[in-house]
């Protein structure tokens, strides 16, 4: 099968793209006072001022870039429009977790998309993003979701469509390491979920995902790896990934065996301002401006067409035959939220690597 495009769209390299073009406005008829501008994103600033173009880099997590090339030149054109200032763009893509820590020893990021909350809450703990993020966006701060998707071979020879099937004899189950793959944390939450979801407790849950682990040949460093080993090596019968990936390149044209279970877990990724660089870059306006514009229905029609499943309700209803039914989902705060998964399952001696030693013995 081809899957070449979700291998290279995992890549966690870092891409530099400045999109935009400054402009200058001639300045008649107003000597000594500032006309005031008030826009649609809740700006109101002297016209003066507005001739200088404001620069803004975005850090995202490696897959939303075929998303974001096409909200970004939407945003530009309508905060030109309502401003008359421009804005320049850098975007930078990689890992979640490399752009986490890439932030923190000084990525001068103005606004983050990460593929966690606990990735910001790292931001937060650093210093660089005040307590509340999450309510200073809509819909805290999660701008668009995806769900867990199960990868075959040609023809899906072992019939692999839900979670309890790769427990089956002889099944190789392809996933990242969870203590260096924030889709790998998803993937990980959805297994455990799985259980709690269908009438079982955490005992069972922790049975389950031992067996799991056990019909893990290799626990690849992060999704582009994973894929390699799926896709490059041959090694494995099934791989978890997210669902945009999988859509996005049957779109292409490319022939993915795929299923998306039914019950599911909600893959659930923030924005945030990085409160730090906008105040020292004088960006704030123009950050703050664009974690809005996201929310809006254009954005969200953006996202949905990259196979993310939009947060806001008129376009999730209008893109809903796109996405496979998915009948019975969890989420994150079902597990208290990041800071309560992160320590009980992913830090040291949580119960991931008690997991790991026991299979070991």
């Amino acid at each position: 099968m081809d899957f070449m495009r979700l291998s290279n769209s995992s890549l966690p390299q870092k891409f530099s793209i400045p999109l935009g073009s400054s402009s200058r406005r001639a300045f008649l008829g107003l000597s000594g006072s500032a006309l005031l501008l008030t826009t649609g994103l809740g700006l109101a600033q002297p016209v003066f001022a507005q001739n200088k173009p404001v620069k803004l880099t975005l850090v995202s997590y490696a897959v939303t870039k075929s998303a974001y090339e096409r909200i970004i030149p939407k945003f530009v054109a309508l905060y030109k429009k309502q401003t008359g200032q421009t804005v320049e763009f850098q975007q930078s893509y990689g890992g979640s977790g490399s752009q986490t820590r890439a932030v923190i020893d000084g990525l001068n990021a103005d606004v983050v998309h990460l593929a966690l909350g606990a990735d910001v809450d790292q931001l937060q703990s650093a210093g660089l993003v005040k307590p509340g993020w999450e309510k200073r966006a809509p819909n805290n701060a999660i701008v668009q979701r995806s769900v867990i998707a199960f990868i075959t071979r040609d023809g899906n020879p072992k019939k692999i469509t839900k979670w309890t099937d790769l427990i089956k004899p002889g099944v190789k189950v392809i996933t990242a390491n969870p203590k260096t793959s924030g889709g790998a944390r998803w993937n990980f939450l959805g297994l455990w979920s799985s259980v709690l979801q269908t009438g079982g407790n955490d005992a069972k849950a922790r049975q389950f995902v031992s067996q799991v682990l056990k019909n893990a040949p290799i626990l690849p460093k992060d999704a582009r790896e994973a894929t390699d080993v799926f896709v490059k090596q041959g090694q494995g019968d099934v791989l978890l990934n997210y669902e945009n990936e999988v859509l996005l390149a049957q779109s292409k044209g490319e022939k993915v065996d795929f299923t998306i279970p039914s019950v599911n877990f909600s893959i659930d990724t923030p924005v945030a301002v990085v409160d730090r660089n906008v105040d020292r870059n004088g960006s704030r306006k123009a950050a703050e401006a664009f974690v809005k514009y996201l929310f809006t229905p254009e954005a969200q029609t953006e996202y949905a067409k990259a196979f993310f499943r939009p947060v806001n309700p008129t376009v999730a209803k209008q893109f809903s035959k796109q996405f496979p039914a998915v009948t019975n989902l969890s989420n994150i705060n079902k597990f208290g939220g990041w800071d309560v998964a992160q320590q009980k399952f992913f830090a040291n001696n949580g119960l991931f690597d008690q997991i790991l030693l026991a299979n070991r013995r």
